[in-house]
Formats: structure tokens, sequence, C-alpha cells
């Protein structure tokens, strides 16, 4: 399991902000998915959080290994 915030190259349906919070918790990434479809149905603000997530956690390529 992964430990750092960030949006996985693999795995991805639309930013992979949904697929980086599965990673970093353990979970599947359907149910995270699946989580945030229905915290769609609360009135909230959890498009705009979704919005600040992909804006500020960084694409998995950033901890890669250099590529020569």
């Amino acid at each position: 399991m992964s430990r750092k915030l960030v949006r996985p190259r693999q795995g991805r349906m639309l930013a992979g902000v949904c697929a980086g919070l599965a990673q970093r918790f353990g979970r599947s990434a359907g149910f995270v998915r699946l989580l945030f479809l229905l915290s769609l149905l609360l009135p909230g603000t959890q498009v705009i959080v979704y919005l600040v997530l992909w804006v500020l956690m960084p694409n998995e390529d950033r901890y890669a290994a250099p590529r020569y």
C-alpha cells in the first residue's frame, strides 16, 4: 500500500483522484468511486473538493525514478 497521496497513472477514470485516495487508504478504487457518486446525492461541495484535490495531488510520475 502506498503511503503517498498521488494520482496513479494506471487505473484512472477521470483525473485519478478516487484511485489515488483508494490506493492511499487501502480500499478498492471502485468502492471510493461509489462513495463519491453517492455523496453527490447529498448537498455539499463534493465537486469543488474533487477539483481541488485534482489540482493539489501530484501525478505519480513525480515520484518515479528518472528515465534516461
